[in-house]
């Protein structure tokens, strides 16, 4: 399987995605995403803070993984 990874604008914004060939899907980076849409001065401490509710509501969607190697952002 080969992955392809990239860096994705959305509103001038940066967001970690990763290809996979044999799926035919991106993955996308949930904290990267989440600090697009919310703005949220830590969008990682905003999803682990949203996963633990959602887990408390009864969501399953949400699976017991603490956190994925994703190659980090370089800043200039």
């Amino acid at each position: 399987m080969t992955k392809k990874q990239a860096i994705q604008l959305f509103e001038e914004r940066k967001v970690r995605t990763v290809w996979d060939d044999e799926q035919e899907k991106w993955y996308f980076s949930i904290v990267d995403v989440c600090g697009v849409l919310t703005d949220s001065p830590n969008p990682r401490n905003y999803w682990k803070v949203l996963k633990h509710r959602l887990v408390k509501e009864g969501n399953e969607t949400v699976t017991n993984c603490n956190q994925l190697k994703l190659r980090a952002f370089r800043h200039l």
